[in-house]
C-alpha cells in the first residue's frame, strides 16, 4: 500500500487477510488458517496419490471428486485473497495496487499457487481427464513451503547459492561428456551398438557418475574398465560438492537466525539491556536459547540445580510452599540455588508459551569472573528495589540477603527463593 492512500477499514481489512494468509501475526486465527491449510494440502496430495490405484479409484471415485472440487475451491479463494491483499506484502509497499498485484502473479509463490488449481479448470473447460494432469495437482505438495519455516530457509538457502550450484552442475556436465567421449574411444568397437557414439554412451556415463550403476551397459576391455573406474570415483567427488554447498549454506542460514534471535532475547532482558554490543556478545557466548510451551515445568522441586533462567518472552510461575509468585519478561530466577549448590526448592512452570535464556552453573561463575560488569549489573538491580518482602517478584536476588550472605569472589549471592 501506499503512503498516500486512506487507512480505512478497507485496508485494515486488506492487511488483516494479508497477515493472516502470510503469517505476520501469530495469533489464533493464523495458527488455525495455516494448520487447516496443510491439512487440506496433505489431503489433496493423498487423494491424488491414491486415485492412481486402479481400485481405490473404483472404490473411492466419488470421495476423491469431493475432494478435489472442496481443494480448489479453498485455493481458488486463497489465490484471490492472496492477489487482492498483495499491495500490504512488504516487498510491493511502494508500488500501487495495480503494480503489486503484478508483480505478485509473476512471483513464484503465486505460480505454483495458480497451477494448482488450473487443472480443474483445464478439465472443465476442455473435457480433460484430471489424471492426465496429474503433475499439475501434485505441485500442491510445494505450497507447504509457505508454512514451513525449514522449507522456506532452505528454499532461501539454494536461492542464494544458485551462482555455486549451477557451477557445480556445468562440471557436472562436463564430467558426464568427457566420461562419454573416453568410454566411446575405448569401447566403440567391441562394443558398438552401446558405445557407437559419444550420445549413446552418455547414459552409462549418467549412471556411472550419479552411482546408480544399472548394470546393463559395462566396458569389457581394460582402458575402458579403467576409464569406468576414473568416472565412479570422479562421480562420489562431482555429488559431495552441490551437497556440501547447500549443507554448509543451510547450517551458516540456521546459525546466523539463531544468533539474531539470541541477540535480540538478551537484549530485551533489563539486567543486559545497559550492556554495549560487545559484551552481549560475550554474554551470548554462554546462553542459550529454548522456547517451552504452555504449562511446562521448568525446574523441578528438590532436584540438584544446574542451570538459572532469564525470560525473555512470556511468563512462568514459582511454586513457593506459601504463595504462588509470578515473573515476567525480564525477571530471572534459579541462580541462588547454583551459586550456593542447594536443591531447588520451588516448581517453576510456564503460564503461557515463554521464550528462556538459559545459563549453565559453570558458565555463571565464568561469565562473572571474565565480565565483572555482570556482577554489578546483577547487584544494582538487587539494590534498586526498595521492598525487600519476600513476596518481590523481580527475580531471586534480594539487598537484604546479599547483605546476610555474602557474596562468592566470583560472582552474586542470595535469593528470595532458590526454585
Amino acid at each position: 500500500m501506499t503512503a498516500h492512500e486512506p487507512r480505512g477499514w478497507y485496508h485494515r481489512l486488506r492487511r488483516r487477510v494479508h497477515h493472516i494468509l502470510d503469517g505476520g501475526v501469530n495469533d489464533r486465527a493464523t495458527r488455525i488458517v495455516h494448520r487447516a491449510f496443510i491439512a487440506l494440502v496433505a489431503l489433496s496430495v493423498l487423494s491424488v496419490v491414491l486415485e492412481s490405484v486402479p481400485e481405490y479409484d473404483r472404490r473411492f471415485r466419488q470421495l476423491f471428486l469431493t475432494v478435489e472440487l472442496v481443494a480448489v475451491g479453498i485455493f481458488t479463494v486463497e489465490y484471490l485473497l492472496r492477489l487482492w491483499s498483495a499491495p500490504e506484502h512488504t516487498p510491493y509497499s511502494d508500488r500501487t495496487a495495480t503494480s503489486a498485484r503484478l508483480a505478485f502473479i509473476v512471483s513464484g509463490s503465486a505460480i505454483i499457487d495458480l497451477l494448482t488449481v488450473l487443472p480443474f479448470y483445464l478439465s472443465y473447460f476442455f473435457s480433460a481427464d484430471l489424471r492426465v494432469l496429474l503433475l499439475l495437482r501434485l505441485l500442491r505438495f510445494f505450497k507447504l513451503a509457505r508454512y514451513s519455516a525449514g522449507m522456506r530457509t532452505l528454499i532461501a538457502v539454494m536461492e542464494a547459492e544458485r551462482k555455486a550450484l549451477l557451477a557445480t552442475g556445468i562440471l557436472l556436465f562436463g564430467a558426464v561428456l568427457f566420461s562419454a567421449a573416453a568410454i566411446h574411444l575405448a569401447e566403440h568397437e567391441a562394443q558398438p551398438k552401446s558405445f557407437g557414439s559419444i550420445p549413446a554412451a552418455m547414459w552409462w556415463a549418467i549412471v556411472t557418475i550419479t552411482t546408480v550403476g544399472y548394470g546393463d551397459v559395462s566396458p569389457i576391455t581394460l582402458t575402458g574398465r579403467i576409464i569406468a573406474s576414473i568416472t565412479m570415483v570422479t562421480g562420489y567427488v562431482m555429488l559431495g560438492l552441490p551437497v556440501g554447498i547447500v549443507a554448509t549454506a543451510f547450517a551458516e542460514e540456521i546459525h546466523r537466525r539463531e544468533f539474531v534471535v539470541t541477540w535480540s532475547m538478551v537484549a530485551s532482558v533489563p539486567l543486559f539491556r545497559t550492556l554495549d554490543a560487545s559484551a552481549i556478545a560475550e554474554i551470548m557466548r554462554y546462553l542459550s536459547a529454548q522456547s517451552v510451551p504452555a504449562g511446562t515445568l521448568i525446574v523441578r522441586r528438590g532436584e540438584i540445580a544446574q542451570s538459572m533462567y532469564f525470560i525473555a518472552e512470556g511468563e512462568v510461575e514459582v511454586e513457593l510452599p506459601t504463595k504462588v509468585v509470578r515473573l515476567g519478561v525480564g525477571q530471572f530466577f534459579g541462580e541462588r540455588a547454583i551459586l550456593y549448590q542447594t536443591p531447588r526448592t520451588a516448581n517453576v512452570r510456564a503460564t503461557e508459551p515463554t521464550k528462556l535464556l538459559i545459563l549453565q552453573a559453570y558458565d555463571l561463575q565464568t561469565l562473572i569472573a571474565r565480565t565483572p560488569l555482570i556482577g554489578e549489573c546483577i547487584r544494582e538491580v538487587a539494590a534498586a528495589r526498595s521492598v525487600l518482602a519476600p513476596e518481590e517478584p523481580h527475580g531471586d536476588i534480594i539487598e537484604a540477603e546479599l547483605e546476610e550472605h555474602p557474596a562468592p569472589a566470583d560472582g552474586p549471592a542470595g535469593a528470595e527463593f532458590t526454585p
